[in-house]
């Protein structure tokens, strides 16, 4: 497999947003977010990037900036649901990849863009996400905070808004740096094929307790390979502080 595998870029993107209405469509710096974020993806090494949505005025901010964009259905359980639909609507052949990036990620790296896509290339697993290592107690203990714990090949065990793997020893003096807690970063790979599969499953019980959709993938038997990523990236916008931060940073004054 080749080390710069042909991929695409799909953006979920709904208008509702219980923390932050209507941040996708959030200026930024004379952009709405969603733009911004896959302006950011398409200095990836994406041979297409697209928005998927389910609403006419992300389409037309879209179309406006010259952004692919397709509309999908509102009633979708999950957003890799969406990804799935979007898949169809653009024809993607079989063998091609697709990586996911949120929509209000202005500051994704390009470059982990690449390198997700190229890690599920590179192995057999349907899907891939990523990881960086977790240092601070607090984010520790933060269920806004997705851990992952892995398995000896780099495949997720399990995910959860819970501190694990929890240090029985020690649990209250801080983290063992043997301890490798892992910290999920939301960006996700999958294989064209995958996708359609993933839309066939029935929600997980865990996915529900938890509101993590990956854990339905890993519910259902099927293997998740997670990139170690040495540092965070750059944080995502749920508020309106983050808001206000990612305008600064395009504004220069950061």
């Amino acid at each position: 497999m080749s080390l710069n595998p042909e991929f695409a870029v799909i953006i979920p993107a709904r208008l509702s947003s219980t923390r932050l209405p209507e941040k996708a469509l959030a200026d930024i710096g004379g952009k709405p977010m969603v733009v911004r974020t896959a302006e950011a993806a398409r200095r990836s090494g994406a041979m297409r990037v697209a928005v998927a949505t389910d609403n006419e005025r992300i389409m037309a901010a879209c179309a406006t900036h010259g952004i692919e964009a397709v509309m999908t259905d509102v009633n979708h359980h999950s957003g890799t649901d969406r990804l799935a639909e979007a898949a169809v609507l653009l024809k993607l052949p079989e063998n091609a990849l697709v990586v996911n990036v949120q929509g209000d990620e202005p500051l994704i790296d390009p470059m982990l863009i690449d390198r997700l896509a190229a890690h599920l290339a590179a192995g057999s697993a349907p899907m891939a996400t990523a990881a960086h290592p977790l240092t601070a107690h607090a984010e520790f203990l933060n269920p806004n905070v997705v851990k992952v714990v892995l398995d000896s090949r780099q495949h997720a065990l399990y995910f959860s808004r819970a501190p694990i793997p929890y240090p029985r020893a020690n649990a209250a003096q801080g983290l063992p740096e043997s301890m490798n807690a892992l910290r999920h970063i939301g960006i996700y790979a999958y294989r064209v094929p995958f996708l359609h599969t993933y839309h066939t499953l029935s929600p997980a019980p865990l996915e529900e307790t938890e509101s993590l959709e990956q854990l339905r993938v890993l519910w259902h038997g099927y293997p998740i390979s997670v990139l170690p990523c040495e540092h965070a990236p750059a944080a995502g916008v749920d508020t309106a502080e983050d808001l206000a931060r990612v305008r600064a940073i395009f504004s220069g004054s950061l």
